[in-house]
C-alpha cells in the first residue's frame, strides 16, 4: 500500500495542491464579505433575514469563483506545466509570491470597497478611475481613511499572514519523479482544469447562461443595495474593464436648459383616481411586426404572406400605431425597453455598470399600489440575466422552467424544447393558471422563447406549421396559435374584463422584405393594447410609438398618481406630432418623429430620410425645416441618458 501511495503522490499532489491552496481564497472572500457587511450594516442589515443572508451567500459564491478563477489563471497554469524539471524549491516560492500577490491585491480592494460603499452604495467599478482621474488629493484621502479603519489594516495583515502559513507546496523533488508520468499527469490535469475554470468564470456550463455580469447580482438580492453584498469588488472591476460605456456629452450647459427640451420625468396630468386595472405585458421572442398581417395591410408588395391569423383579429379589437419600433436588437435589450422605460444606447444596459444603479419599473410602481406582480421565462433561472432584472425593477416572483416542472398539472422537462425553454403553448397555459391563483390587481410579464434559434417546434405540430420559406414563420405561427390558447383560457377568468393586455416583441429577427432590411426596418416591432372590457376605441393610431412608450402609456391608462421614471411618453395621452421613437444602430442614433428619420452619429448629422421612403434611399438631410428641432431634440435625448446613467439619477426624485 506505501508503495501504491509513493506512486501515486507525484500525479495527485499539483492538483491537489491548487484545489487546497483555492480553497483558502475562498475563505478569504468570505471573510472579506463578512468585514463588508460589518462595517456597512446600517446600510445592509434591514429587513436581512438568516435564509435572505444564505441566499445571498449562495449567489456571492458563484462571482466569487469567477473572480477568484480569473486572477489565479497565471498560477493555476504555473503549477500545472507539464515540465516535471520545475519541482524545485525556487519554483515553488515564485509560485508561493504570486498566488499571494494577486490574492493580497484582491483582498485589500474588497477591504477598500467597504469603506467607499456608504458614497456609492455599490461595488465600485472601473468608473472609478474616470471619477478621479482629476483629483491631486487622492493621498492625503487615502492615509485619512486609513487611520480612521486601521482595523481593516489589521485584518489584512491578520488575513494574509494565516493565508502565507496555510499555503501549501508540492514538496516534490525533480529527482525522485518519473519524468513522463508527471509530465503527462500534470498535462491531464491541465486539460481537466480548463472545462472548469471557464464555466467558473462564466457562471456556469449551460449554453441558455450568458457569462455572469455585475447585474447578475440583483437575482440574488431584495433590493438593489444588497447586490453589493452579492458581489466582489475583484469581479466589478475585471467585469467592466473597456465598458467606459456612457460619456456625458455636453450638448446643454444647464440642467434647466437641457429639461426644457427634454425630461424624463413624468407627473401625473390630470386627477382622475387610480384605476387599477390588472396589467399583462406579453415579450414575444422575435416577434418582428413583418410577421403580423394586420399591420401590414399597406405594405407594397404583393407577395406579401402574414404568419398571425390570431394576433390580427386581437389587432381589430386592440389599439395600435402606424409606426412603431423596439429599442434595441437583442432579447437584453427588450426587457429594460419594455418593462423600465430604458432605451439601449451603446450597449446592452444589461452589461454595464449601470445596471446597479436604483431602477423600477411597472412592477416597481404598481408594487407601491398594491399590486401583485410576477415575472415569467420558461428558462432555467438565471438565462438572460432576466431574473435578476426582474428583481431589480420590482416583480415580487419568478417563474421559470424549474417552477414549471414542479407543477404536476403540466407535462414537466417533457415540455422542454431541448434549447432553451419550455414551448410557448404549455407554458403560456401555465402562465394563465398561475395569474388566476393571484390576488388582483396584479401585474404580470412573460417572455417567452420557442421563436427562437434554432427555430424549432413541437413534434406534434410539424405537419400542422411546415416549413416554410423562413425557418421562423412555422415557428411565428405555432407561437400565434399559443397566444389564441391562451385567450381562450384568461377569457373565461374573473380577472379578464378587468385587465389590461399588453403584447411586443424583444426585437426583429429574420426578414424576407426589404422595407425590413433597412437600417430603421429592423427595429419594427408591435405593440398592440387590448383592453377585454372593451372601454376604448380599436384603431391603428397614425402615430409613432415604441417599446419604452410601454410604462408611461399603461400609467396613463391607470391614472397613475405619483411621479415616474421613463424615457418614453404616454402615447394615449400625446398629440400625433409629439410622438417620437429613438433607437441605436452602429454608433448611430436614428431619431424618428414628424415623417423622419434623422440619422446621428453623436456630433452630426449623417442623414434624413422620408419615412414614406420605405427603402431608404433618398437622403434629404438639409432639405427640411423640421432638421434643426429635430437635432436639439436628440441631443436633449442622449444627454438626459448618459448623465442620469452616470449618476445614478434613474428615479424621480432624482
Amino acid at each position: 500500500m506505501n508503495m501504491s501511495l509513493k506512486t501515486f503522490k507525484p500525479l495527485i499532489t499539483p492538483a491537489a495542491t491548487i484545489l487546497y491552496n483555492l480553497l483558502l481564497v475562498y475563505i478569504v472572500y468570505f471573510l472579506a464579505r463578512m468585514i463588508y457587511l460589518l462595517e456597512n450594516w446600517s446600510f445592509l442589515a434591514q429587513g436581512l433575514t438568516f435564509s435572505h443572508f444564505m441566499e445571498m451567500l449562495g449567489g456571492g459564491l458563484v462571482f466569487d469563483t469567477s473572480a477568484i478563477l480569473v486572477t489565479n489563471i497565471p498560477y493555476i497554469v504555473l503549477m500545472l506545466l507539464p515540465v516535471h524539471y520545475k519541482e524545485t524549491a525556487v519554483y515553488q516560492k515564485i509560485c508561493r509570491a504570486l498566488f499571494l500577490v494577486v490574492n493580497g491585491l484582491a483582498l485589500a480592494v474588497n477591504l477598500c470597497d467597504a469603506v467607499y460603499f456608504p458614497y456609492t452604495m455599490r461595488r465600485t467599478t472601473t468608473t472609478v478611475f474616470n471619477e478621479f482621474s482629476n483629483e491631486n488629493n487622492l493621498g492625503g484621502i487615502f492615509l485619512t481613511e486609513a487611520l480612521h479603519h486601521f482595523y481593516l489594516i489589521i485584518a489584512f495583515v491578520v488575513l494574509m499572514w494565516a493565508l502565507y502559513k496555510c499555503y501549501r507546496t508540492t514538496k516534490l523533488k525533480a529527482k525522485e519523479l518519473v519524468w513522463w508520468q508527471y509530465d503527462l499527469a500534470t498535462l491531464l490535469s491541465l486539460a481537466a482544469f480548463a472545462p472548469f475554470v471557464v464555466a467558473g468564470i462564466r457562471g456556469g456550463f449551460t449554453t441558455a447562461v450568458r457569462p455572469i455580469t455585475i447585474s447578475n447580482a440583483n437575482q440574488y438580492a431584495n433590493r438593489p443595495i444588497e447586490a453589493a453584498l452579492v458581489l466582489n469588488t475583484p469581479f466589478s472591476l475585471y467585469r467592466t474593464i473597456g465598458k467606459a460605456t456612457f460619456v456625458v456629452p455636453e450638448y446643454f450647459k444647464s440642467e434647466t436648459e437641457l429639461a426644457a427640451v427634454y425630461q424624463p420625468i413624468h407627473v401625473p396630468h390630470d386627477s382622475v383616481a387610480m384605476t387599477k386595472k390588472n396589467v399583462v405585458v406579453f415579450i414575444i421572442e422575435s416577434f418582428g411586426r413583418e410577421y403580423i398581417g394586420a399591420l401590414n395591410k399597406t405594405l407594397d408588395n404583393s407577395q406579401y404572406k402574414g404568419y398571425t391569423p390570431f394576433v390580427d383579429s386581437l389587432i381589430n379589437k386592440s389599439i395600435s400605431f402606424k409606426y412603431s419600433y423596439c429599442n434595441g436588437r437583442k432579447s437584453i435589450d427588450g426587457m429594460p425597453s419594455v418593462l423600465s422605460s430604458i432605451p439601449m444606447f451603446i450597449e446592452p444596459f444589461f452589461l454595464t455598470p449601470s445596471s446597479m444603479n436604483q431602477v423600477t419599473g411597472i412592477a416597481g410602481l404598481l408594487d407601491k399600489k398594491g399590486y401583485k406582480t410576477a415575472f415569467f421565462h420558461g428558462a432555467q433561472r438565471g438565462s438572460m440575466g432576466f431574473m435578476a432584472f426582474a428583481r431589480a425593477t420590482g416583480f415580487q416572483q419568478y417563474y421559470g422552467r424549474e417552477d414549471y416542472v414542479s407543477d404536476n398539472r403540466f407535462g414537466g422537462d417533457a415540455d422542454f424544447d431541448g434549447t432553451w425553454a419550455i414551448w410557448d403553448e404549455p407554458f403560456m397555459q401555465y402562465y394563465a393558471a398561475k395569474m388566476s391563483e393571484m390576488k388582483e390587481p396584479f401585474m404580470t410579464a412573460i417572455f417567452t422563447a420557442t421563436s427562437h434559434n434554432p427555430y424549432v417546434i413541437p413534434e406534434q405540430y410539424k405537419d400542422v406549421y411546415p416549413e416554410e420559406h423562413l425557418p421562423i414563420h412555422k415557428c411565428i405561427r405555432y407561437t400565434d396559435m399559443s397566444l389564441r390558447k391562451f385567450f381562450e383560457k384568461a377569457s373565461k377568468e374573473p380577472w379578464f374584463n378587468n385587465t389590461i393586455f399588453v403584447i411586443t416583441s424583444d426585437h426583429t429577427n429574420d426578414s424576407d422584405h426589404a422595407f425590413y432590411q433597412t437600417d430603421l426596418g429592423g427595429f419594427y416591432s408591435p405593440i398592440i393594447i387590448f383592453e377585454a372590457d372593451g372601454s376604448r376605441q380599436p384603431e391603428i393610431q397614425d402615430k409613432i410609438a415604441q417599446q419604452i412608450d410601454i410604462l408611461p402609456t399603461v400609467m396613463g391608462m391607470l391614472h397613475y398618481d405619483e411621479p415616474y421614471f421613463g424615457f418614453g411618453i404616454d402615447l394615449l395621452n400625446t398629440p400625433k406630432d409629439d410622438t417620437w421613437a429613438v433607437n441605436y444602430l452602429g454608433g448611430i442614433y436614428q431619431y424618428i418623429k414628424h415623417g423622419l428619420l434623422l440619422q446621428f452619429d453623436g456630433t452630426n448629422t449623417r442623414a434624413v430620410y422620408e419615412l414614406e421612403d420605405s427603402l431608404l434611399q433618398h437622403n434629404v438631410a438639409g432639405q427640411r425645416p423640421q432638421q434643426p428641432q429635430m437635432e436639439r431634440e436628440l441631443k436633449a435625448i442622449i444627454q438626459q441618458y448618459m448623465e442620469r446613467m452616470t449618476q445614478d439619477r434613474l428615479q424621480p426624485n432624482k
